[in-house]
């Protein structure tokens, strides 16, 4: 493989230390749309992993405009409630959900690759029993030449068995969802429905439970004081509706952690399929509960905070229920578990989460601090915003697994090849949306809202919420190239510094021009969110150093 890459590379481009890789971004560029092998693979898991990152958004949009027909103050109460449980959500579980991306990924990568060899070897063995047992019954020879013959045809299939062995290991390395050659045995078709213990998938659920356990404590208990920092004072109209949703949603946070564990789980198993069809039973179910208890039962803010709980039960317990048959989740024991290799990743993305997540909550409390009709706008257009940009997070997905499984393998060339085409497809997929979006907020604005002063701030914000979504697309693909890849320390390092130039800007932006300030810093911040992809891999620093040394030309 190496010998073949290295024929590829032209002689002029190796060695040199201005040979910055910027190529990368545009390698095979026009095949962006091309249904080859990558791009099926990148498909089939971006599609549903795309469709069930934006169905929670989407119910959250749902909620939005069952409440927006409550008035804007309910609406702008929930917009802070909902601000602050994603918050804490993003804090606890989202360096988990990364990290046990890439782990199983790995860990299931190598798990099919040894017993990809166990099979091989099982039936070399068979195969060489069944040769011999055959040559037994030649007895013609004479008793020595038989001898001598034995000896060098041993010597011979022993050698033979090693390199085909190691040709079917490599072989399998590479396309890790190949089924073993060894079909009809009783034994490798039990193997195949066995449950496999994956250690990774055992930390993740039992640090999912225990985070899940700590914020509802946290929510529950200091829900009035988060408020209040977020512009909700005592005395005003909104603090009311806003801790009853804020109290009451955060009983659902033991689901919510524990079902986004379980979906890292089946992403390293490059199966988005299970999470899609668990998210969406559990949405439905929120969409049906909503007008039922919010309109028919009076409860109000209350009714959709229960609705949603509800439907987060639900989900975890359908994703529960399919990952029991195909892992066992007990460890043999608590050596077993990997919590070192997790909780030393974990801190660094935590403090990357922080990062990004304080961006967006200090915007929504600067919008609070301008009052219920700025904050019911911005929440309304911060809803869409979030819920189209999302929808590249389903590449960025796709990218992790991929390139996980590709850096566990050492195929650099695989790395680089998928790397380069989410990247293209996550760039194509904003200009879309710009579009999109663009013109639903325009046309369809009075869905989420009837007040006029609210529906007239969001005219002002459509510019910035549709012609940021190219910019949001790449920085969320870069976030899973990154993960994919490992490159944890660079991703919070990184993101540490573009957090404190954005802060900087939303404050002195916000002050000076209002809501339309906090868009601009908003603006920014993405933007940088960009740069900072485009840098670490444009330069070829990190894991990407191989491409300084490397042309994958096509």
């Amino acid at each position: 493989m190496a010998d073949d890459i290295g024929e590829r590379i032209p002689v002029a481009s190796r060695g040199s230390s201005w040979n910055l890789p910027i190529w990368v971004f545009f390698k095979d560029a026009s095949c962006v749309f091309k249904r080859d092998g990558i791009g099926m693979e990148i498909l089939n898991i971006a599609l549903p992993a795309a469709m069930a990152l934006a169905a929670d958004p989407i119910a959250s949009l749902i909620d939005t405009a069952f409440i927006g027909h409550l008035g804007p103050v309910e609406t702008a109460a929930v917009g802070v409630s909902i601000a602050i449980f994603n918050q804490a959500s993003k804090i606890t579980i989202f360096p988990l959900v990364s990290i046990t991306t890439s782990f199983v990924a790995e860990e299931d990568t190598i798990h099919k690759i040894q017993q990809a060899g166990i099979n091989i070897g099982n039936d070399l063995e068979k195969g060489t029993s069944s040769i011999n047992n055959n040559n037994m019954d030649h007895t013609h020879f004479d008793v020595t030449s038989k001898n001598n013959d034995t000896e060098m045809q041993g010597t011979e299939d022993s050698v033979d068995n090693q390199d085909l062995e190691k040709d079917f290991v490599m072989t399998t390395c590479k396309s890790v969802d190949a089924p073993p050659p060894s079909i009809g045995s009783d034994k490798d078709q039990k193997t195949k429905t066995e449950r496999r213990h994956i250690p990774s998938a055992s930390t993740a659920l039992l640090l999912g439970a225990i985070l899940g356990l700590v914020q509802t404590i946290f929510l529950v208990c200091l829900a009035e004081p988060f408020l209040n920092v977020m512009g909700v004072k005592s005395g005003s109209p909104m603090l009311p509706p806003a801790h009853k949703y804020l109290t009451i949603r955060s009983l659902g946070a033991p689901a919510v952690l524990l079902s986004l564990a379980m979906q890292g789980v089946f992403r390293g198993f490059k199966d988005t399929k299970t999470p899609l069809y668990a998210i969406a039973a559990g949405d439905l179910t929120n969409i049906i509960l909503d007008p039922i208890f919010i309109f028919a039962c009076r409860l109000g803010v209350t009714g959709a905070a229960i609705a949603h709980v509800l439907s987060q039960y639900l989900i975890s317990f359908i994703l529960l229920f399919k990952l029991m048959k195909q892992v066992d989740l007990l460890p043999p024991s608590l050596k077993d578990l990997q919590l070192q290799r997790f909780l030393k990743n974990g801190f660094l993305l935590l403090a990357r989460v922080i990062a990004v997540t304080i961006c967006v909550t200090l915007s929504a409390s600067m919008a609070a601090r301008l009052g219920a009709t700025s904050m019911a706008a911005f929440q309304i257009c911060l809803q869409v915003w979030m819920t189209s940009s999302l929808l590249a997070d389903g590449l960025a997905v796709a990218g992790q697994a991929i390139l996980a499984c590709a850096f566990a393998e050492k195929d650099y060339e695989k790395a680089a090849a998928a790397a380069a085409r989410v990247l293209q497809m996550g760039f194509v997929l904003g200009l879309g949306l710009a579009v999109v979006v663009g013109l639903g907020l325009e046309f369809g604005s009075g869905i989420f809202t009837k007040d006029k002063s609210v529906v007239r701030l969001i005219a002002i914000g459509i510019p910035f919420v549709a012609a940021t979504q190219p910019i949001n697309s790449l920085a969320f693909v870069f976030d899973g190239v990154n993960f994919g890849a490992s490159d944890f320390a660079y991703s919070a390092y990184s993101m540490v510094l573009v957090s404190i130039i954005s802060i900087g800007s939303l404050f002195v932006l916000s002050k000076t021009d209002g809501f339309v300030g906090i868009w601009y810093a908003l603006t920014i911040y993405m933007a940088l969110r960009t740069f900072a992809g485009v840098w670490r891999m444009g330069t070829g620093t990190g894991p990407w150093k191989f491409l300084r040394s490397t042309r994958l030309l096509p």
